[in-house]
C-alpha cells in the first residue's frame, strides 16, 4: 500500500479545506451538468460547437469525480493508506480522462479553424459522424495516453519508501519510490506526458493566433460573437495546460508549489471551465435561461 501524506496543516484547517473542497465540487458537478443538460435538451445548441463543449463538461464531471472524493477523504483522516491496486487504477482513470480532456480541447479548437476559415462549408465538413469520430478519437487518445503510463510503471518493485507526498496517486510521486533506477523511466514519462502538453499546447496557441487573425481582417457578421468564443476557449487552454506542464514536462523532483498546481490542475479546472464557456457565451446564457 501507499501512504498519502496530503496536508500537513492543523485539524481545523483541514476541515476548513475540507468544506471549500467540497463546495468546489458540488460547484463543478451542477455547473457541468448544467451545460450538459442544457445542450441536449435545446434544440438551438445542436452544433459541433456545442456537441464537443458536452463532451467536455463530461470530461470534467468525470474527472473531479475521479479526484475529489480522494481529496476529500485525506482532508478527514491523519493517516490515509490506499492499496497498491486502487492506486494503479486511480492513476489510469484520472490519466485517462485527463488525455481525452486534452484531445478535446484539440478537436474544439478545430472545430473554431474549420468554422472561421470554411464558413460556408463548416456543417458539412463537421457533420455528425465527424464529430463522432474526432470525439470518440480524443477518448482513444486518453486511453492510449493512460495505458502507456500504466506499462511504464508496473513493472517497477516497489519494495521501500511507500509515502507519497500528495492528496492523491500521480505518476511523479509513485515512480520516485521505485526501489530501482528510474532515469530512463522518467525519460519516456516525460515524454509521454509533458512533452505532449507542450507540443499541443504550442499547436493550439498558433492555431488560435492564425484564427483570431482571420476573424480581425475578414470577418464583419458576428465578428464579436466569434471573438468571444475564441477568448474563452484560449483561457480554458491556458488554465489547463500551464499547471499541466508544470507538472509533468520537467524530471520528477518536489517542489514546494507541486500540491498547488496539482490542485489547480485536478480540482479547480473543472469548476472554471463551465464559468469561462457559459459567462462569455450569449447563446449559452440564453439556453439556460429557456431551460
Amino acid at each position: 500500500e501507499f501512504v498519502l501524506l496530503g496536508f500537513n496543516h492543523s485539524l481545523k484547517i483541514q476541515q476548513f479545506l475540507f468544506v471549500v473542497f467540497f463546495l468546489v465540487y458540488l460547484m463543478t458537478c451542477l455547473g457541468n451538468f448544467t451545460i450538459l443538460n442544457t445542450v441536449i435538451t435545446d434544440r438551438h445548441l445542436h452544433t459541433p460547437m456545442y456537441f464537443f463543449l458536452a463532451n467536455l463538461a463530461f470530461t470534467d464531471i468525470t474527472e473531479s469525480s475521479v479526484n475529489a472524493p480522494v481529496l476529500l477523504s485525506v482532508l478527514l483522516s491523519h493517516h490515509k493508506s490506499v492499496p497498491f491496486k486502487e492506486c494503479i487504477l486511480h492513476m489510469f482513470f484520472f490519466h485517462f480522462i485527463g488525455g481525452a480532456h486534452i484531445f478535446l480541447l484539440a478537436m474544439m479548437a478545430a472545430d473554431r479553424y474549420v468554422a472561421i476559415h470554411k464558413p460556408l462549408q463548416y456543417l458539412t465538413i463537421m457533420n455528425h459522424e465527424v464529430c463522432v469520430v474526432l470525439v470518440a478519437g480524443s477518448w482513444a487518445g486518453g486511453f492510449i495516453h493512460s495505458a502507456i503510463q500504466i506499462a511504464l510503471l508496473l513493472p517497477l518493485p516497489y519494495c521501500g519508501p511507500n509515502t507519497l507526498d500528495n492528496f492523491h496517486c500521480d505518476v511523479p510521486q509513485v515512480l520516485k519510490v521505485a526501489c530501482t533506477d528510474t532515469y530512463m523511466t522518467e525519460l519516456l514519462m516525460v515524454s509521454n506526458g509533458g512533452l505532449l502538453l507542450i507540443v499541443i499546447f504550442v499547436l493550439l496557441l498558433i492555431s488560435y493566433t492564425v484564427i483570431l487573425v482571420k476573424i480581425g481582417r475578414q470577418v464583419t457578421q458576428g465578428k464579436h460573437k466569434a471573438l468571444s468564443t475564441c477568448i474563452a476557449q484560449i483561457m480554458a487552454i491556458s488554465i489547463t495546460f500551464i499547471p499541466g506542464i508544470f507538472i509533468y514536462a520537467r524530471p520528477f523532483k518536489i517542489f514546494e508549489l507541486d500540491k498547488v498546481a496539482s490542485i489547480f490542475f485536478t480540482v479547480l479546472v473543472p469548476v472554471l471551465d463551465p464559468m469561462v464557456y457559459t459567462l462569455r457565451n450569449t447563446e449559452m446564457k440564453k439556453a439556460i435561461r429557456r431551460l
